[in-house]
């Protein structure tokens, strides 16, 4: 039985809690990545003929089961398992595993260690399957885990991982998969835990050979396992010094060549020289440059990543924005790569969306190819455009796409990207501050003088809403008349601006035709997602829909196409990713299983269907029953509001119903009983006695009330329980497409028209209100509130000066 995407997550990220106690995120994660490596090579590789990766006999997963409740579990992990896989493999500086200052000791080291082995004992964690064309469930947990411990990791110790959102766009906009060469080289000189060329691996689509180099010996040996993890085991990964020390070198000893190349490396590293001598380099990497700042190795890194370059080679790579304005030796390097024509274009991204700094980054595209002939660098600012997530940035996925899109077939947009002259760039001394090129800055809504003193709205502000005229040309004419020449006024009351809008028949044409447009698409990729089958790869699928969603949405005006590109993937990730994963793996037949939660006692806590919730099935099949709960709980709100009515006439302090309060200050059945068996004989209670027994009543038909719901409740999800074992193939089909993920859909278009609308409203609003009193009328106003307070003064005897 399949396993859940999400679900898979969770149970990977619960290891880690085994496991917390004093350690923090950085090291914690060394022990979970290890464990998931072995699992991992166990189930791939295990009895298999020339496999690249040696798994010793005794060494393997199933061998580590075994050791689970030994005494000397720990001491056993290490030179059973761990000492001979890395001896077979080259692969050095795995955790140890029995640290007592980090694991515990005695019991403590044997529980924790066991409890981790036992959660990737998991029949559902089989990887046996696991494939190697960027749909492995395996990669995304990798994923899911490394930003958990990056996040968790802080400033100090997150630098390990490059977030997989700015990852995919250098991996898209270097041009890796337009080759089609099979000899292609990609080389990260600062790999990290190897996730940029894994990506650069990916968008390539295709085997290349990849090669990186890392300084820490933890995050190598953590890259190494990264690569076998994603099934890249040739991939050379080396321990060292970049800058120091390169290890990827020619025959002749200068620095190997690469077709690519991706980096993230430190920012502003102030050791970057220990061990280099800059002037006499003998890899050449500063000459015809220039030498960067000793105490700061920016520069350095990106010098040494153009030189690993073929004449053909292309790269990117993240760095502070200070790189693209300070002056001295760095900007003598900027206008040595400048002049050469070696820098194709700048990303500026937002702020804070690193694990290891705060501060905005970008992204430099180098490109050798026809550098002598570049006369223009291509900018974007894409600085405002995320999402915040906990106390980091994010780039969302339209984000990513609006950036490749724009970058690769270099489009020029207004504040967000333009293609630079090298002539305008040498006008301003080879400074590439972003905001030199781009006005990213939202215009001033400029007030008019002449309509604060006069009134009337100025006729600019309303031609300023030209894409909404353009589509419905009638629409100005219903809310506006000409005032005076240059100014206009409402031909309707401020309050109907939002009816008239809504009910003006070009804008309804328009949204019909949204409608029209996404119904199209709609029946076009019903059977495309009807027909998912085992060969159904989940990525190329949902790329395949985003993309003609993407394309459908283009020519829309109004509409912002990747907004709507948003609401797909959103539902992508949130739920739709599980479900197409779960029909690979088991068929459509996995819409007729129900998911049980239990309590620690074996008792039912919640029940649904694994790919349809409940929710479905009852609005499809039991419209009835729905009907009969709506008519039940109107009821039931009915005496709801009679109680509170009842308590706030009767129930303060002198209330008849004061007495049957608790100490919350609320009206409880108990006390009510309590004090009319104590007032039954007094005659003169009457009233008190009639306002008890009449709440009496209410809350006895509450009650009853309450009780026929939630009997009609049980009663309902009986009959959808059972209704899962009879749904057929084709009514699973029809539910999960065209009632979860399309439903859902639709309602996101609509909302985006929505926004349309009330945009435009809430404009035209602001600017009636903003010109409605002119100021000659607010000072007559004054004077007419002046003279009433001065009249009423006189007759108290007082004179107002």
């Amino acid at each position: 039985m399949a396993i859940k995407k999400s679900e898979l997550y969770s149970s990977l990220w619960a290891s880690c809690d085994e496991l917390r106690g004093g350690m923090d995120a950085s090291q914690y994660k060394d022990y979970v990545l290890v464990m998931l490596f072995v699992k991992y090579i166990s189930d791939r590789y295990s009895g298999e003929k020339f496999s690249p990766i040696v798994i010793p006999k005794g060494a393997s997963f199933q061998d580590m089961i075994a050791l689970k409740g030994k005494k000397t579990i720990g001491d056993d992990i290490n030179k059973k398992i761990l000492g001979p896989i890395g001896e077979a493999n080259q692969i050095s500086d795995f955790p140890d595993f029995n640290d007592v200052n980090k694991l515990g000791s005695g019991q403590d080291m044997v529980d924790k260690l066991t409890n981790l082995i036992g959660i990737f004992e998991n029949p559902a964690l089989n990887f046996s399957n696991n494939r190697a064309d960027g749909d492995d469930i395996l990669g995304d947990a990798y994923e899911y885990l490394m930003r958990h411990f990056a996040t968790e990791s802080g400033k100090s110790k997150g630098q390990f991982y490059t977030p997989s959102e700015v990852s995919r766009i250098m991996a898209k906009v270097i041009g890796v998969s337009a080759s089609n060469r099979s000899d292609i080289t990609a080389y990260d000189p600062t790999a990290g835990s190897g996730s940029l060329l894994l990506k650069v691996a990916d968008e390539a689509g295709k085997k290349l050979t990849l090669y990186g180099q890392e300084m820490d010996v933890a995050t190598a040996s953590l890259a190494r396992m990264n690569m076998i993890l994603h099934d890249n085991p040739s991939a050379l990964i080396r321990q060292g010094n970049t800058l120091s020390n390169p290890l990827f070198l020619s025959d002749k000893g200068s620095l190997k060549q690469f077709d690519y190349f991706v980096s993230n490396p430190p920012f502003s590293f102030k050791s970057w020289s220990n061990g280099v001598d800059p002037v006499n380099d003998p890899y050449e990497r500063f000459k015809n440059f220039g030498i960067p700042p000793s105490k700061n190795g920016d520069f350095a890194f990106l010098l040494h990543a153009v030189r690993s370059l073929k004449s053909t080679g292309k790269g990117a790579i993240i760095l502070p924005h200070g790189v693209l304005f300070r002056g001295n030796a760095e900007a003598e390097i900027r206008k040595n790569l400048i002049q050469k024509g070696y820098i194709k274009g700048i990303i500026g991204l937002p702020a804070n969306l690193f694990y290891g700094t705060g501060i905005p980054a970008c992204i430099l595209v180098i490109d050798k190819e026809k550098a002598e002939t570049r006369q223009e660098l291509f900018i974007i600012d894409a600085s405002k455009g995320f999402i915040k997530d906990g106390n980091k940035n994010r780039l969302r996925e339209q984000d990513i796409h609006k950036i490749v899109d724009i970058f690769n077939k270099q489009i020029e947009l207004p504040k967000y990207s333009r293609r630079v002259p090298v002539s305008e760039i040498r006008e301003k001394e080879y400074n590439l501050n972003i905001p030199r090129y781009i006005d990213s800055q939202e215009e001033e809504d400029i007030q008019d003088i002449e309509a604060h003193l006069q009134g009337g709205i100025p006729k600019s502000d309303i031609d300023a809403l030209h894409s909404y005229w353009e589509i419905c040309p009638g629409l100005s004419y219903s809310l506006f008349v000409e005032d005076r020449k240059g100014y206009m006024k409402l031909k309707i009351p401020k309050e109907e601006i939002k009816k008239t809008i809504f009910a003006n028949p070009e804008f309804l044409e328009f949204g019909k035709r949204v409608g029209t447009i996404f119904s199209k698409w709609k029946e076009e990729y019903l059977e495309f997602c009807k027909s998912i089958g085992k060969t159904t790869k989940p990525k190329l699928f949902i790329q395949e829909l985003s993309e003609s969603l993407l394309d459908t949405f283009s020519s829309i005006p109004l509409l912002d196409k990747y907004d709507v590109y948003q609401h797909l993937m959103t539902h992508w990730l949130e739920s739709m990713q599980d479900d197409v994963y779960l029909i690979v793996e088991d068929g459509w037949k996995v819409g007729t299983e129900i998911e049980t939660e239990l309590d620690k006692k074996g008792k039912i806590l919640r029940q649904d269907g694994k790919l349809i919730p409940k929710s479905i099935i009852g609005r499809i099949f039991f419209q009835e029953e729905l009907s009969h709960i709506e008519i039940l709980e109107s009821e039931r709100d009915t005496l709801v509001q009679k109680l509170e009515e009842l308590e706030e006439e009767q129930g303060g302090e002198e209330g008849l119903l004061a007495e049957c309060k608790t100490e919350k200050d609320s009206l409880s059945p108990k006390l009510a009983l309590a004090r009319l068996k104590t007032i039954h004989s007094d005659p003169d209670a009457k009233e008190e006695k009639h306002a008890i027994e009449t709440y009496l009543q209410f809350a006895d038909k509450e009650s009853e009330s309450n009780r026929k719901i939630k009997n009609a409740e049980k009663e309902l999800e009986t009959k959808i329980l059972a209704k899962y074992k009879s749904l057929k193939t084709e009514e699973i089909k029809t539910l999960v497409v065209e009632e979860k993920w399309f439903r859902q859909l639709s309602e996101d278009v609509q909302s985006e028209q929505n926004r349309i609308s009330q945009r435009l409203t809430g404009r035209i609003q602001e600017l009636a209100e903003r010109y409605e009193t002119p100021v000659k009328d607010i000072l007559s106003e004054v004077e007419s509130l002046e003279s009433k307070v001065n009249s009423h003064l006189e007759k108290m005897g007082f004179v107002w000066k």
